[in-house]
């Protein structure tokens, strides 16, 4: 004890220890110097409780057993499954389930547009917390917590389908056919009421939203500061490619489960092609917020810091300039702890210039992605008359094959030709130049099923060319008329037919709203399905030797180019993946070390408010105008598109958005400045600078 009772000696360690804790050295690996006095005293903590800090664990219970997973790579691999659960709940199965809860819920497609947007909305609002708080903070804890959130919120979206009565369309005894006596179904009648249920839905995509704020910003930069700055960008593909594996792979098993009527524990008479039909929407979203829950318990057992995390942290490309030298603000060491450090850190991002274009550059890109996981399944359904079980499955493999392989080859080309800032911009530039192109796809459209009623009138004696002069006047008549007006005809006149959309198609080749609205009074059950016969509304057909016939279901759509815009549609997304990695990692190497996660948060923010948010609702209310009928008289979930309007918002978006980004990208070149000198990740044994063939064994080493 004698150590201790010197003061002077004491003093001077103390302050020495002091010092040391201030300023660790190049090549540590992360744990705080051990000072040690001539004596046998030792000033501060002892190594075993320093060394506890860096341990896996949830408070004191740290076994030695699990510290086989306090690795880059095992943290890799649980914010990976969180980013595969992500795109698998929210990009998959809630882009799968849109036009099913529409039909369920009896909603338009500006009510799903917000439910969609909910999400975004939730994470603009809580990035700016998280991105900066967390940045300076506990890391995994708030990707815990996050992670087990984003699961709360999907249990929530499942909760409507617990809480409303069983979907019986079936329940009633009715007959499809012409009759005198008929009343509307209960399902119309308790539409308004289950309208109401998209406030939950909403919840639901809120806590989802709280919840994955931290994923794609903390869980880069928590990456980047553990990972060498060469391996860096692999190990950020690989991330981001699970999350854009898991739309895939959400898409495939959405469709899978449509496939399943809603009420499992119900049999029905219904198929997966008839229109009233709702598949199994809540078993994916049930099934994903139970695997976040023991994927987040793992995150929040990691320390702050991995073994080893500052020799391997990557490094900053800040251009020089004005950002440089406001810079050095944002090193000191105590700068990004107190609240009002945050308006200082945002005013030193908005003064990059070349880190808001690239900003602004990335919220078009992700308007794009919003609209069409959105609404391109209600696209293929219109377009190509398929239902949704297949047009999830179809979307699914495409969502699988192109983005997460689009991502991961991104990643590839930066680590392979080693693109520094300016070249991954021009990279991006590129990517969506080409992008502008292959939207062109939507110029065209298929050609409408003749819907009688709604696209053209009912089928009368009369010549053809005296039909077709009248089809202008009636269209519009019929625009501006209530449903049953649009329905009703001589024809039908003596027939009492309910709302329910159940179509035919008839010897004429034009569709039916129902076998009721056709005039059938009989059916006939074959081996391919029904066939109603004596219908009044159906004129004759030489080939089909006599009139009064009608088919169950719709018409087949005569469209030819399917398959190219499913091959041009896997090119659009790819691109649009193909450049995700490179964007992000510019945007790190341009701001400094100690704002990257704030950085981040604000790119998000841009990104959602200007992108993902805007998109699904300003799309969802023009596609609302291209609805042709809806279930009821002027809302409720749209039956039938017109496919030319179709295409054309969505041309209008996607070329839109396109534009916008490409322009941002241009000014991101204009204004990026590089440093004068590459910046060195200095080895343990050097001094970044000291000579000439220091800096070149350095940059050698590390291959920047």
């Amino acid at each position: 004890m004698s150590g201790l009772q010197n003061t002077d000696a004491s003093s001077s360690s103390k302050q020495e220890h002091l010092d040391l804790q201030d300023y660790t050295p190049d090549g540590d690996t992360g744990v705080s110097a051990h000072v040690f006095t001539g004596d046998t005293s030792f000033q501060g903590n002892s190594p075993k409780e320093q060394d506890s800090d860096l341990l896996c664990g949830w408070g004191s219970l740290k076994p030695k057993a699990i510290q086989v997973f306090n690795t880059p790579c095992w943290i890799l691999i649980f914010l990976s499954m969180a980013s595969f659960l992500q795109g698998l709940i929210i990009n998959g199965f809630t882009s799968t389930v849109v036009t099913s809860i529409e039909k369920r819920f009896d909603l338009s497609s500006s009510q799903t547009g917000l439910i969609i947007s909910a999400y975004d909305i939730a994470s603009c609002v809580c990035l700016p917390f998280s991105s900066y708080f967390g940045g300076n903070g506990h890391k995994p804890r708030w990707l815990g917590w996050g992670i087990l959130i984003m699961g709360l919120g999907s249990l929530v979206f499942a909760l409507p389908h617990f809480t409303t009565p069983s979907y019986q369309v079936t329940a009633l005894e009715r007959s499809d056919l012409c009759s005198a006596n008929s009343s509307d179904l209960p399902h119309d009648q308790a539409g308004g009421e289950l309208s109401n249920y998209y406030l939950v839905f909403m919840l639901g995509q809120i806590l989802q939203g709280i919840g994955t704020t931290p994923l794609y910003t903390l869980g880069f930069t928590f990456l980047d500061e553990n990972v060498n700055a060469v391996k860096a960008p692999i190990y950020m593909g690989f991330f981001y490619s699970m999350g854009m594996i898991g739309p895939g792979a959400g898409l495939l098993l959405g469709g899978y489960l449509l496939s399943f009527y809603s009420e499992t524990t119900v049999n029905t008479d219904m198929t997966p092609s008839s229109p009233q039909w709702v598949g199994a929407w809540w078993i994916g979203f049930v099934c994903g917020g139970a695997l976040c829950l023991p994927v987040g318990f793992a995150v929040l057992g990691y320390p702050k810091k991995l073994p080893g995390s500052q020799e391997t942290s990557a490094t900053s490309e800040a251009p020089e300039g004005k950002e440089g030298k406001e810079g050095t603000e944002a090193s000191k060491p105590k700068f990004g702890q107190a609240l009002q450090d945050m308006s200082k850190s945002l005013l030193l991002l908005c003064s990059n210039a070349t880190f808001m274009c690239l900003c602004l550059a990335g919220a078009p890109a992700a308007g794009i992605i919003a609209i069409l996981g959105a609404f391109m399944l209600k696209f293929f359904e219109s377009q190509f008359g398929i239902n949704s079980s297949d047009g999830a499955v179809l979307l699914g493999i495409i969502a699988i094959l192109t983005p997460g392989s689009g991502t991961f080859l991104g990643s590839y080309f930066v680590k392979r030709f080693k693109l520094q800032i300016r070249g991954m911009i021009w990279f991006c530039l590129v990517c969506t130049l080409i992008g502008i192109l292959l939207f062109l796809i939507f110029l065209m459209h298929c050609p409408n099923v003749p819907l009688a009623g709604v696209t053209m009138p009912y089928a009368t004696h009369q010549q053809e060319d005296q039909v077709m002069e009248t089809v202008t006047t009636s269209l519009q008549q019929l625009k501006s008329s209530s449903l049953d007006e649009q329905l009703s005809a001589q024809c039908n006149s003596n027939c009492s037919c309910d709302r329910l959309f159940s179509p035919v198609c008839g010897a004429d080749h034009r569709m039916y709203f129902s076998p009721c609205y056709a005039g059938c009074t009989s059916i006939n059950l074959t081996s391919t399905g029904k066939v109603y016969t004596d219908c009044s509304c159906v004129l004759g057909n030489v080939s089909w030797g006599h009139e009064g016939l009608a088919i169950a279901g719709r018409c087949e759509t005569s469209c030819s180019f399917a398959p190219v815009f499913m091959i041009i549609s896997a090119f659009t997304f790819f691109l649009l993946t193909f450049c995700y990695i490179p964007a992000i990692t510019s945007i790190l190497r341009c701001v400094p070390e100690e704002q990257k996660s704030f950085a981040l948060g604000i790119q998000w923010i841009l990104v959602r408010t200007l992108g993902a948010v805007p998109g699904p609702i300003v799309s969802g209310a023009l596609i609302d105008q291209a609805c042709l009928l809806w279930q009821k008289d002027d809302h409720g979930s749209c039956l039938v598109y017109e496919n030319s309007k179709l295409s054309l918002f969505f041309l209008i978006g996607c070329v839109g958005y396109r534009i916008v980004g490409a322009v941002f990208y241009s000014l991101a070149l204009v204004f990026y400045r590089p440093p004068p000198h590459p910046p060195l990740v200095c080895p343990e044994t050097a001094h970044c600078g000291d000579t000439p063939e220091d800096g070149a064994r350095v940059k050698q080493q590390t291959g920047l």
